[in-house]
């Protein structure tokens, strides 16, 4: 498998929700519908060819770039909001003044081709963002939007986190050109790490599909 440049995160790198996404296709228990946990232990790197096996992805130099496992069932599911509460946290999304990574391909302004999701922050360290879904839409995809609205629950001006571990559920793709909504919300943190729950809700409020990840702060 290989991570096309324009999925990337932090430069040079692909970004961690459409990554874990594409690894946990390379597990049985995906393909059986089961949820599915992924362990970045690097940077995904871009562009390069990666392999899959014995619930490991390694890149062509040997170095194991995430591990793959069976995840217990994702239990918590953040509340949805409506679209135009949404869109109204979207405008004052921080990530338009201050983004550690501006080209993410997911919640980069900077990113010309990218999914576009700005999650502004709610009370209660919430996140809401609208979504139209793009024309092309896949499993990576959805893992990718559940990514960076559960990240931006705990990123502040000067703290940049990234993915370190993330395990999703996908009931259902959504529809090319649909209105949804991703909300996020933060759950503990303890030290560098921080836990996080994420959901996707499509334009009839019905869920399509959940995350819980841990994301670890960096220095950038």
């Amino acid at each position: 498998m290989i991570i096309p440049a324009r999925f990337n995160g932090p430069p040079g790198s692909g970004n961690g929700g459409y990554s874990a996404g594409l690894f946990a296709a390379g597990l049985p228990a995906f393909v059986e519908g089961q949820p599915v946990e992924v362990t970045l232990r690097r940077p995904p790197p871009l562009d390069t060819p990666l392999t899959t096996a014995d619930g490991e992805v390694r890149g062509p130099d040997d170095t194991v770039v995430a591990t793959l496992a069976p995840a217990e069932p994702i239990t918590v599911a953040v509340p949805p909001v409506s679209p135009a509460e949404a869109v109204t946290a979207s405008k004052a999304y921080p990530g338009f003044t201050d983004h550690p990574f501006p080209t993410c391909y997911v919640c980069g302004p900077e990113h010309a081709g990218g999914l576009r999701i700005y999650p502004g922050q709610l009370p209660g360290h919430r996140t809401a963002a609208p979504w139209t879904v793009p024309a092309e839409v896949t499993v990576p995809t959805v893992w990718a939007a559940l990514d960076c609205p559960g990240g931006w629950a705990i990123i502040t001006p000067g703290r940049a986190y990234v993915l370190g571990r993330m395990a999703a559920q996908v009931q259902a793709l959504p529809v090319s050109g649909q209105e949804c909504v991703v909300v996020g919300a933060l759950a503990a943190t303890e030290g560098r790490k921080a836990l996080v729950h994420t959901a996707l809700y499509g334009p009839d409020g019905a869920e399509l599909a959940r995350a819980r990840a841990t994301w670890i702060a960096v220095t950038v």
